[in-house]
């Protein structure tokens, strides 16, 4: 939260600029770089995205999306790491699993799955979004096998397998004590409780769906652009802040057509309390690569789909004027358009000093 706030204001510290030629000035303040700070995300995104562009391939791309149940999306928010990363590790299982049977693919495939915490209306729904290429390779990697045109996988199966595997190892991580209970949850501390707290859940559906596969590879690269660096609500949502609280869109997902898209109000004090609820933990990865795109064989494995999707590989072209492009100013002024120079620089604010010391005991 303090980083949010103290984002490009002085307290990060900055710089100043000047015009070469007009000799207008401004001042540059730092950024955050938090990875839930709404001004810092659009950068990062398209670091990824250039670092991600080599790995498309010339075929159709499906969206996946799985979901937790409500009950379970509660005992996520006191357990956010082990339930999240059981939902990418479940999540990717299934896909590689159902897609190596030969009654639907018979094929090994890779995927790339985006966490997300948040509903519209930023309530606790914890999802994950999966971009998966419409095949694989064959067992004995000597040939590509492709999906039927426009389906991927059967979302019926998808579903009842990740309901019973994500059971599971939900179960295996409360025997090994991996899961912490408080308030109305701590009574599930008992193993007989939380298996009696799990039986409705063995019944009822777990939403699992596959959107339409997108245009072509190039229009992955704008999905992904808005998904893998979103956080939980951004400016261009925000649209007033009085006495009332805070005003900011949502789309109502329950109606249809242009009333789906509505206004609401909360008090600041609610509305902080859930932009907080999607704090990810320390060190847990958002994004993450599985089956042909996993970090370890992603180069073998893309290099083997291109020779038998009989795509070329492109290498980077270094255009005619690439030394100009590196003397490229950084920073223009918007006045002239001339470069702007970095004239002076200046630290963060002193940090708050800590509680003096007792001397003697009270």
């Amino acid at each position: 939260m303090s980083a949010s706030t103290a984002c490009r204001t002085a307290a990060l510290g900055g710089h100043v600029e000047a015009c070469d030629d007009c000799g207008a000035t401004r001042i540059a303040y730092n950024s955050c770089r938090n990875r839930h700070c709404p001004k810092c995300q659009s950068s990062a995104a398209q670091r990824w995205l250039e670092a991600r562009q080599g790995d498309l391939l010339p075929v159709e791309y499906y969206h996946v999306v799985f979901t937790l149940p409500a009950p379970i999306a509660d005992l996520a928010y006191q357990n956010k790491a082990a339930i999240y990363g059981l939902l990418f590790d479940v999540a990717a299982e299934v896909l590689l699993t159902i897609a190596a049977d030969r009654k639907h693919l018979g094929a090994r495939i890779g995927a790339t799955l985006v966490l997300h915490t948040w509903g519209s209306a930023l309530t606790h729904h914890p999802h994950v979004h999966g971009v998966v290429p419409g095949g694989g390779l064959a067992p004995d990697g000597k040939s590509w096998v492709a999906c039927r045109p426009g389906f991927f996988l059967p979302v019926r199966v998808l579903s009842r397998l990740f309901r019973r595997r994500f059971i599971e190892e939900l179960t295996h991580a409360h025997a090994r004590g991996e899961l912490r209970f408080f308030g109305e949850h701590a009574p599930l501390a008992d193993a007989a409780a939380f298996s009696r707290w799990l039986a409705p859940l063995r019944q009822c559906e777990w939403v699992v769906y596959a959107k339409r596969p997108f245009a072509g590879p190039a229009t992955v690269l704008a999905y992904l652009s808005r998904y893998t660096h979103r956080v939980a609500i951004s400016n261009s949502r925000l649209l007033s802040l009085d006495e009332r609280g805070v005003t900011f869109r949502w789309k109502d997902y329950r109606a249809k057509g242009a009333t789906r898209y509505k206004a609401m109000t909360l008090g600041a004090d609610e509305f902080m309390r859930r932009f907080l609820l999607h704090t990810l933990p320390s060190g847990l990865h958002r994004i993450r690569h599985y089956g042909l795109l996993a970090n370890g064989n992603r180069k073998a494995s893309l290099a083997s789909a291109r020779e038998l999707l009989g795509q070329a590989l492109e290498l980077p072209v270094m255009p005619e004027d690439a030394d100009a492009n590196r003397s490229a100013p950084s920073f223009v002024c918007r006045h002239c358009g001339a470069a702007l120079i970095i004239v002076k620089t200046f630290t963060r604010s002193q940090t708050i000093r800590a509680p003096p010391q007792m001397t003697h005991p009270p």
